[in-house]
């Protein structure tokens, strides 16, 4: 039986096993959050996210950086009930699609501490950037030039920022791998001096600075600054958008960098190489929401063949990432947690490849237990879908002991709410 000290740093911050053997997160008790809103559930510890919010903002305060901007990649977990929580707490937010800024808009975010990013955006969405007041629009290919040249600022010029592709590439995934030269995101150095010279020219767009992101979880933070340099070899600029990156704990092994010596890290270089007085950007996702979040899930059946395969309520409609990159999650059930049961943890779906953990190590799972998998914050429900016509789980915010429901389980009517 696991401990309160036992408990993995994998969990929302103030998580613990509770005197009648069952995990708390924000001080709710885990089977009773099943209980009153069913499974599957994403369930995000509120005080988590604030603090991680609150990380970043004084790391860059004692670095000794106070012209900064710590800007939520939305993508991570794009809810209007989170975005809105880093809004109050200070936060500019990066959106990459009209959906995305739409709910920043509706979340409370100041439109000109918006930053807008995208490979493959269209007139509409630029436009409705430009209508809005969006601070910043990235610019990622000579494409969005010609766009952004096209559309009526009523006499306005918008500040953009060239997005440079350093060929440096983050040790992660290949799927989410971007500052390699071979990439779909960005300009390379020499397209990138091409788009500057042709900015420099232009009486529309006002060309601030430079932005770059060479990938995301990641676990080493070297790779940064020879990005950076290339960056700095550019020109010298009063803006510098570094991207986020920074990796999440997902098994109680992963040890990534604490976000103090990651933006650490980045000041230092940054003065080396761009000199003193510019204002920086940093775009974290993953490392403000995943460790917040969890998704409790409720057993199913237990088969026994070659394996142990334990079915639960949810799967890939809920947590793709398993299927899309092969991610690794621990499991744990909520009022027995340990165990030494080596079982399969699968969803529902019709796809062999519905593995939500592989060798998970259960105290003998039986139908009815229910089940919770950590680190789930970031793109679980940013890629919840509809597959076999299973509706969306609910957003649950936990703190002190309290429970809201933030977003509604999708009903079975919803699925077909669009229909003509």
């Amino acid at each position: 039986m696991a401990t309160a000290q036992s408990l993995s740093h994998v969990f929302p911050q103030a998580s613990r096993v509770n005197p009648h053997g069952r995990l708390e997160v924000g001080g709710c008790d885990a089977v009773e959050l099943a209980r009153e809103f069913g499974t599957p559930a994403y369930i995000v510890a509120e005080d988590d996210l604030r603090t991680r919010a609150r990380a970043y903002l004084d790391a860059f305060r004692a670095a000794g950086h106070h012209d900064f901007q710590v800007t939520y990649a939305a993508k991570a977990f794009p809810c209007t009930a989170v975005m809105a929580l880093f809004a109050e707490e200070g936060l500019g937010c990066d959106v990459a699609s009209a959906g995305e800024l739409h709910l920043a808009l509706r979340a409370g975010f100041d439109p000109g501490r918006l930053v807008f990013h995208g490979n493959a955006r269209s007139d509409s969405e630029l436009d409705r950037a430009v209508s809005a007041g969006v601070g910043l629009i990235v610019i990622d290919n000579f494409d969005d030039i010609d766009r952004l040249d096209r559309l009526d600022r009523r006499g306005a010029r918008q500040p953009v920022l060239i997005r440079v592709t350093p060929g440096v590439a983050g040790a992660t995934h290949a799927k989410i791998s971007t500052g390699q030269a071979d990439s779909k995101f960005g300009l390379g150095p020499a397209d990138a001096r091409r788009a500057i010279e042709r900015l420099a020219g232009s009486d529309r767009l006002e060309l601030v600075g430079l932005h770059m992101h060479i990938g995301s979880q990641l676990l080493d933070l070297t790779p940064y600054r020879a990005a950076m340099a290339v960056l700095g070899d550019l020109g010298r600029f009063p803006v510098y958008d570094l991207g986020g990156g920074l990796g999440a704990a997902y098994a109680p092994a992963d040890r990534p960098p604490p976000i103090e010596d990651f933006v650490a890290a980045l000041v230092a270089a940054a003065s080396a190489l761009f000199g003193p007085g510019r204002r920086l950007l940093v775009e974290p996702g993953r490392s403000l929401v995943a460790n917040a979040g969890v998704t409790l899930y409720t057993v199913q059946t237990v088969k026994r063949n070659v394996s142990t395969w334990v079915g639960v309520d949810g799967g890939m409609s809920d947590n793709l990432r398993p299927m899309l990159y092969g991610a690794h999650y621990e499991a744990e059930i909520v009022d027995r947690l340990g165990g030494d049961t080596l079982c399969h943890l699968t969803g529902k779906h019709c796809e062999s490849g519905d593995l939500i953990v592989r060798d998970a190590r259960l105290d003998d799972p039986r139908p009815g237990d229910v089940l919770v998998t950590p680190a789930t914050g970031a793109y679980g429900y940013a890629m919840a879908n509809n597959y076999n016509g299973v509706p969306r789980p609910p957003v649950v915010f936990c703190r002190d002991g309290d429970a809201r429901l933030v977003v509604r389980r999708e009903t079975l009517d919803d699925l077909h709410a669009r229909d003509l």
